[in-house]
């Protein structure tokens, strides 16, 4: 029986395009907003796109607590929040869970993206110290949300990368990567790995517009197949 995952911040671009891969690969969803009503309608546009390609789905709206409770495995598509407090908040619900923090502290100027400083390193290091009870891993950085809402859009050939310092929540969120994008995600090791992964994002937001494209990241020469040894 597949895990049923929250997306909590499921009403954004990145939230929803990982709710509509998951459903269509059989898990339970369930979107998570401070408002509800959006997370509720959300629900409902994705569950069209679903049928329409002829696909059961089950992909439920609500509030970021309630989706929270209502799942083993909860992603974080939300904005970096520099003080924490709307991670801190949620602390009691997730309480027990298998974390993945998406989140991308990023910045944009006249010279273009740019990752941000964390005080803690990274975000999901930020994370991890505001959810001492909840399991923090970090993957799906590096996918194009517009990717991602595109059902005829292969995304086999990108990795998920994914670190965390359990290294049994880290196998996990490798299997779920598959579900995402039909590839087992890369494993890169602890938490701090964060440091590296989230910032990267700022580049693959430049090369997208200076090549009018929707980049990846692929590491090659790496069978993701075969597992950690």
């Amino acid at each position: 029986m597949s895990d049923t995952i929250a997306v909590l911040g499921g009403t954004g671009a990145l939230g929803r395009g990982l709710a509509l891969r998951l459903a269509r690969s059989g898990h339970a969803v369930v979107l998570g907003s401070r408002d509800p009503s959006r997370a509720d309608e959300a629900a409902a546009e994705l569950r069209q796109t679903l049928a329409t390609a002829g696909i059961e789905s089950r992909v439920d709206g609500t509030s970021n607590d309630e989706a929270a409770a209502a799942a083993e495995v909860v992603l974080l598509a939300t904005p970096w929040d520099e003080s924490g407090a709307s991670i801190a908040a949620l602390a009691p619900g997730l309480a027990g869970r298998l974390v993945v923090s998406c989140i991308n502290p990023l910045g944009f100027d006249a010279r273009g993206p740019h990752g941000l400083q964390v005080t803690e390193g990274s975000a999901a290091e930020q994370v991890a110290i505001l959810l001492p009870a909840s399991t923090v891993t970090a993957a799906f950085h590096h996918l194009s949300a517009p990717s991602l809402a595109n059902l005829d859009n292969d995304l086999s050939g990108e990795d998920v990368l994914v670190c965390g310092d359990d290294p049994a929540a880290r196998a996990r969120v490798i299997a779920l990567a598959a579900a995402v994008t039909g590839r087992p995600g890369v494993d890169v090791g602890p938490l701090r790995q964060a440091r590296v992964l989230e910032p990267f994002t700022a580049v693959l937001i430049a090369v997208n517009k200076r090549y009018k494209t929707r980049a990846g990241v692929l590491l090659t020469h790496v069978d993701v197949g075969r597992g950690p040894a």
